[in-house]
């Protein structure tokens, strides 16, 4: 069985640094849940006190009816934990690794191998090579098997796909998707705003404080403003020019493009841009509406914060 999380008022502190501010969220059983923001943001630290690892300053965590710090021994039994820094011993063999974990909590692998058959049998040509020999994609999933041999109920991975290829990510989030399908409570972080898309719900952080808390879906839907990517044949100044079009807007680079954010109507918006940069000297102007993504509503949210 999966399990449900109750944090309130969670306040954590390194000296001068509020590393979280009065976080308060629920999740619920078997939801894969994404905790959304860049370094510095909290993360990390949040994990640590669900883990108990570390003590909050106050503020509570109960994981079904376990107190994270009364019944910290019960909670460290049906949890699966995933650092930022993966924890494998790097002079043992894969196969070593797996088996070291497996005996830690009591169990072996062949007794849970039907719950990490789907990760592990990418691996297993290479089971007696040692992990510090391995790939980042490899490693990663090794450090996976790791975290799931003792069947947890919840699973905690702080910043897996950090550090690794496009198609090692992919393949990681298709396994989380699997992994959601055996009943177990999944919290990832990232700072990969992409990823978001792949939570049933996500946190989005800055600063140690909760920006938003929804669906992926329900974030952008819920993006104020109407949003235009623009692009012309000189890029390299468009975003000093673009930043004294009008006090209203907001404007920052965004691939190969600028995105604009205007409370205006957009085809009324589109012409005023138009001869703006006309007058400045641009050609090839390309300008279009387009659907806000994470990032986006990210960006505004914190502009929000900033301003108030």
């Amino acid at each position: 069985m999966s399990v449900s999380i109750q944090i309130k008022n969670l306040v954590k502190s390194y000296e001068k640094a509020d590393a979280l501010q009065d976080i308060s969220l629920d999740i619920k059983p078997n939801e894969l849940f994404g905790f959304i923001g860049p370094d510095g943001a909290g993360k990390t630290t949040l994990f640590r006190i669900l883990t108990s690892l570390i003590l909050a300053d106050s503020g509570t965590v109960t994981i079904d009816q376990w107190d994270v710090v009364k019944n910290y021994k019960d909670i460290r039994k049906m949890t699966g934990y995933m650092p930022g820094r993966i924890s494998l011993y790097m002079d043992l063999t894969v196969e070593e690794n797996l088996q070291f974990y497996a005996r830690l909590f009591g169990t072996n692998i062949k007794e849970n191998y039907d719950l990490i058959e789907d990760v592990y049998e990418q691996i297993a040509p290479f089971k007696n090579r040692r992990a510090g020999a391995l790939s980042g994609g490899m490693r990663q999933k090794l450090a996976l098997s790791c975290a799931l041999i003792h069947k947890p109920r919840l699973l905690v991975l702080d910043e897996p796909t950090t550090g690794v290829d496009a198609v090692s990510r992919k393949e990681f989030w298709e396994l989380l998707k699997k992994m959601q399908k055996r009943d177990i409570t999944i919290l990832v972080s990232t700072p990969y705003m992409d990823e978001a898309a792949l939570c049933d719900r996500v946190a989005l952080m800055q600063s140690g404080k909760l920006l938003s808390l929804d669906t992926p879906q329900k974030i952008i839907d819920d993006f104020d403003g109407t949003l235009l990517a623009v692009k012309t044949e000189k890029m390299y100044s468009l975003l000093h020019d673009l930043s004294s079009f009008e006090n209203e807007t907001r404007v920052y680079r965004f691939g190969e493009t600028l995105h604009l954010v205007s409370h205006a109507e957009s085809r009324e918006t589109e012409e005023k841009i138009k001869i703006f940069l006309t007058g400045k000297g641009y050609r090839d102007i390309l300008i279009r509406q387009i659907t806000p993504a994470i990032e986006d509503c990210f960006l505004a949210l914190m502009n929000n914060m900033t301003d108030s």
